[in-house]
């Protein structure tokens, strides 16, 4: 599934690597030649690091072109410990574990980058080197790039001040409101029924769906409403949860002049499950989408025989349907605004697509000399050619500037970079490393990138989800519980952790049993919220109640 994931991400990815930086100091090179200047002169051998390091499709590490480029630019040699990124985790685990780790770690923060948990039991084990004064002394696109976005530097720093590690800063806008609602505006157009504003609405619409064949195949073998139980906004549930009260799709947790709360506690949410149950009763929604990957969602999207999909829950459609030139039913998905229920018009939003923790760490086994070369290597990757160079491959092979008339993705945006697109059966050009170089992509540097204007042209893909997302942007509630930014403390931590995984368990388990019927929302409400408390639910809250005063108060 992961696989899968990261195949979805990379078709976002490699049309919205925006340019912003800290820094203009490096001009961009000329990719025909591909000899940068060398920062370190001289006869002296190259300093040689080992990283771990994630190897995606596509990539191979040891070879890559952005690889030479910084071997040559900075007089280091790359040593890489790779993996696949299935089963990630556990090999970097494994790594560590066995205490012949490497001197750095490099990882997409997508796949497998240290938890803020990590950080913190190795930084204090002095597994992790700080680099507050590496930072100081020799990265001044990584300090400049904190001073500008105090969020980032938030994201970074430790409860004792340190930076142990540095964290994918990727702000990605579309990604930012993760569960959107995408309809059949065909099927929409063909009953000559509005674009749903309600949960009412959208159940009529739903209803009319299954019940009036909008494919005109004579078969009653519609879908009107399915998704997956993956975690990029495939979960049907939030979407409707949230006309009735906010529903983060992660823990549950709602903020409430200050308070930490428990959306699943609260009666709106009660009142939420009853509608969901409605729509499972009337056999509105699939089955499926409790129980199926993406994998299977994407079977309904792509039926063969008809169109059958009349709504899909996702970040983004290509997740159900297919996008690429010549396909047959992406256009008619278009997005479906946060429904207006009797208790708010909320959208789910994670404070704009980074996940806490670390991608990049250095270890104890590197030597100073190693730490300065990884430092400065890093550094070069907050800079706008060197992200773009690293991220999305070299300039003049997977990028160039822009021509005269392009226009960027961001309104009003200066256009800075352009995809140079990939030929048809062309072999991968393996110039850049993806995500394992997500350094620093904040929105205005995504929003420089060039986009077309024809939105269902599969190239111009990011600026779709860039107008999609606009119609959900703002209605987050005034106050979010960020737990994607707060530092729990150390001797908490794994407390925390285990109330975390206890609690959420709880809540999705039974919200299911709720709509499908297995409990009584009458009968065995009552039951519910006690065997929440028996969890210890206050306690969890106590200690996030903690966290986040400590963070922001």
């Amino acid at each position: 599934m992961k696989k899968r994931l990261v195949s979805l991400l990379a078709i976002v990815m490699m049309t919205s690597m925006v340019l912003g930086a800290c820094s203009t100091d490096n001009k961009p090179s000329n990719a025909a030649t591909n000899k940068p200047q060398t920062e370190e002169t001289g006869a002296t051998a190259p300093v040689e690091v080992s990283i771990f390091a994630v190897q995606e499709s596509n990539i191979d590490l040891p070879t890559n072109k952005f690889t030479k480029f910084v071997e040559e630019k900075f007089n280091i040699k790359l040593k890489f410990e790779s993996t696949p990124p299935d089963g990630a985790k556990e090999k970097r685990q494994i790594s560590l574990a066995s205490g012949d780790y490497p001197d750095a770690y490099m990882l997409p923060g997508y796949i497998d980058q240290f938890t803020q948990a990590d950080v913190v039991k190795y930084g204090k084990q002095g597994v992790l080197v700080p680099l507050n004064d590496l930072i100081e002394k020799y990265a001044p696109n990584i300090k400049a790039a904190m001073e500008k976005d105090s969020d980032l530097k938030a994201f970074n720093t430790a409860p004792d001040g340190n930076i142990y590690g540095l964290v994918a800063y990727s702000q990605c806008f579309h990604c930012s409101y993760p569960n959107k609602m995408w309809i059949n505006t065909k099927w929409l157009d063909k009953l000559q029924l509005e674009m749903p504003k309600t949960p009412e609405e959208f159940k009529a619409v739903l209803k009319a769906f299954k019940t009036q064949d909008p494919n005109g195949n004579g078969i009653a073998d519609e879908v009107p409403l399915s998704g997956s139980t993956e975690d990029f906004g495939v979960r049907v549930i939030p979407f409707l949860m949230n006309g009735f009260v906010y529903d983060d799709d992660r823990n549950y947790l709602n903020l409430t002049n200050g308070k930490v709360e428990s959306a699943a506690l609260k009666p709106e949410w009660k009142e939420g499950l009853t509608y969901i149950k409605s729509l499972y009763d009337e056999g509105l929604i699939d089955p499926g989408a409790f129980a199926q990957n993406a994998e299977a969602f994407k079977k309904i999207g792509e039926n063969g025989d008809a169109q059958i999909l009349g709504a899909g829950a996702g970040m983004h459609p290509a997740i159900f349907v297919n996008i690429d030139v010549g396909n047959k039913n992406s256009a008619d998905y278009n997005p479906v605004p946060p429904l207006t229920g009797p208790h708010g018009s909320f959208a789910t939003h994670d404070g704009g697509g980074v996940a806490p923790g670390a991608k990049f760490v250095i270890t104890n086994k590197a030597s100073e000399e190693q730490q300065i070369a990884l430092i400065k290597l890093v550094d070069y990757m907050f800079t706008e050619e060197g992200q773009t160079n690293s991220a999305s491959g070299m300039e003049g092979i997977d990028w160039r500037k822009p021509k005269e008339g392009e226009v960027a993705l961001g309104e009003g945006v200066e256009p800075k970079v352009a995809t140079i697109p990939a030929v048809e059966g062309e072999a991968p050009r393996n110039a850049g490393w993806s995500g394992t170089a997500h350094f620093y992509m904040p929105r205005e540097y995504r929003d420089s990138w060039v986009q077309g204007t024809d939105i269902y042209d599969s190239a111009n893909y990011e600026r779709r989800l860039y107008q999609a997302t606009l119609q959900y942007q703002g209605h987050e509630p005034k106050e979010l519980f960020p737990l994607w930014a707060i530092w729990i403390d150390n001797a908490e931590v794994d407390e925390a952790s285990i109330l975390q995984t206890n609690i959420k368990s709880y809540i999705e388990q039974n919200a299911l049993q709720f709509i499908t019927g297995n409990k009584s929302l009458e009968k065995d409400w009552d039951a519910y919220v006690k065997g929440l408390q028996d969890l210890k639910i206050n306690r969890y809250l106590e200690i996030l109640q903690k966290a986040y005063d400590q963070s922001f108060k």
